[in-house]
């Protein structure tokens, strides 16, 4: 049988050797694994956008694929190192610090197990006296050896309930008669769009239509950043360049956007529960 591929996302970056010593590590309990990156530029200590990268991409995976998430302010703390077993068929090895926030939320997880270190940490190369990278010494290497069928889910360590895993704040989004309101649930990095947690169907239902044009108003706190007409369409082709249009992104969540230009970088948005968008007609 195919050993699970093993998918890494990290706050790292490139510069450095940190992403390669967690390949070596992997490939050192198995060469046959075979290993790809979600993203190595998540935003610095931030889990919530952690969480947000693996929701983004777990679906489109095989199942059984092995996650390896590490955005790890606490590294060396008593903070949990877990396994989580999710609902739809996937593992996600990770501080238990906020990063599966979004994966228990829209995925679900049936089982979550704390990484036994007296086990599953990496030996022998002289690291044992490190304690700030456990994205090398424990999560890859338990992630690998979980890969290659050294151990099984059981073997990570003792399970702990769900209901502890910790959580990052999940605000709702209220979709009403002809208004919705949410908040701004990320910015894309490369092009400046606009993420919402307001779902595009339940939008729809709620009596818009392509082509409309809706009032729309983004806010941090209570300091408005956007407010204007917009247009509610297929895609950024329906506007010119440069201007304003609201449509369904790959995660059937509503965008804001601006065609060909970052609309995070020109109003100066970010992304966060204080960070709030309303849209009515």
């Amino acid at each position: 049988m195919r050993k699970p591929y093993v998918v890494f996302s990290t706050d790292f970056g490139l510069k450095d050797g940190a992403v390669c010593s967690m390949y070596g590590v992997v490939k050192s309990i198995d060469p046959e694994i075979e290993m790809y990156n979600l993203t190595h530029e998540v935003t610095k200590f931030c889990t919530w956008t952690a969480s947000y990268r693996l929701w983004q991409s777990m679906a489109f995976w095989p199942k059984g694929t092995i996650f390896v998430s590490v955005v790890d302010p606490g590294v060396g703390t008593p903070r949990k190192a877990c396994v989580a077993k999710t609902s739809n068929g996937y593992y996600v090895v990770t501080p238990d610090n906020g990063s599966l926030t979004l994966v228990k939320e829209k995925f679900g997880i049936d089982e979550v197990r704390e990484i036994d270190e007296t086990r599953n940490r990496l030996v022998g190369a002289g690291t044992e006296d490190v304690a700030i990278f456990h994205g090398r010494d424990l999560f890859a290497y338990c992630g690998g050896k979980l890969a290659a069928g050294l151990i099984d889910y059981e073997g990570v360590g003792p399970a702990y309930s769900v209901d502890e895993i910790i959580c990052n704040p999940l605000p709702e989004a209220k979709i009403t008669e002809g208004r919705a309101d949410g908040c701004v649930a990320m910015i894309c990095p490369n092009f400046g769009c606009v993420d919402t947690n307001i779902n595009y169907q339940q939008f729809v239902a709620a009596g818009f239509r392509h082509g409309d044009m809706v009032n729309t108003l983004v806010k941090h706190g209570e300091e408005v950043k956007f407010e204007g007409k917009v247009l509610f369409h297929r895609s950024f082709g329906y506007v010119a360049k440069g201007e304003p249009i609201i449509y369904n992104n790959e995660l059937n969540n509503l965008d804001l956007s601006l065609n060909e230009v970052s609309m995070g970088e020109t109003y100066g948005i970010s992304y966060g529960p204080d960070w709030t968008i309303s849209i009515w007609k």
